[in-house]
C-alpha cells in the first residue's frame, strides 16, 4: 500500500506542476485564439493530466478511498509553494492559514 500512496501523491505532484504551466500560459499573448489552446504549454499539461489520471486510477486499486480526499489536498500546497517559486506569487496570510488548516486535516486524519 506504501507504493500505492506514493504513486499517488506524485500523480498529484504531477497534476500540480500542470496547473503551473496551463498558468504559465496565460501570461503569454497570443496571436490567434488557436494559438491559445494550441501551444507547448497547454498540451503538454493536458498530457500531464492524462498522466496524472491514469496513476491515480492506479493507485486507487489499492489506496483506500477515503485516503483519496486527505492525499489530494496536497496539490494545494504544491500549487501554492510552486507559485511562490515559479511565478513569484506572494503567500497572503490566507493562504498561509489555508496551507496550516490543509496540513492540520492531514496530521489529524493520519494520526
Amino acid at each position: 500500500m506504501t507504493y500505492s500512496v506514493i504513486l499517488l501523491l506524485v500523480s498529484v505532484f504531477i497534476s500540480a506542476v500542470s496547473q503551473i504551466l496551463l498558468k504559465k500560459a496565460t501570461y503569454r499573448h497570443y496571436d490567434t485564439k488557436l494559438r491559445e489552446y494550441l501551444n507547448p504549454y497547454v498540451i503538454i499539461a493536458y498530457g500531464m493530466f492524462f498522466v496524472s489520471t491514469i496513476l491515480t486510477m492506479l493507485a486507487l486499486k489499492t489506496v483506500p478511498l477515503s485516503m483519496q480526499p486527505m492525499l489530494e489536498s496536497t496539490s494545494y500546497i504544491y500549487v501554492s509553494v510552486m507559485g511562490y517559486f515559479l511565478l513569484k506569487e506572494r503567500f497572503s496570510k490566507r493562504k498561509i492559514l489555508g496551507i496550516c488548516v490543509i496540513l492540520l486535516g492531514i496530521f489529524v486524519y493520519s494520526v
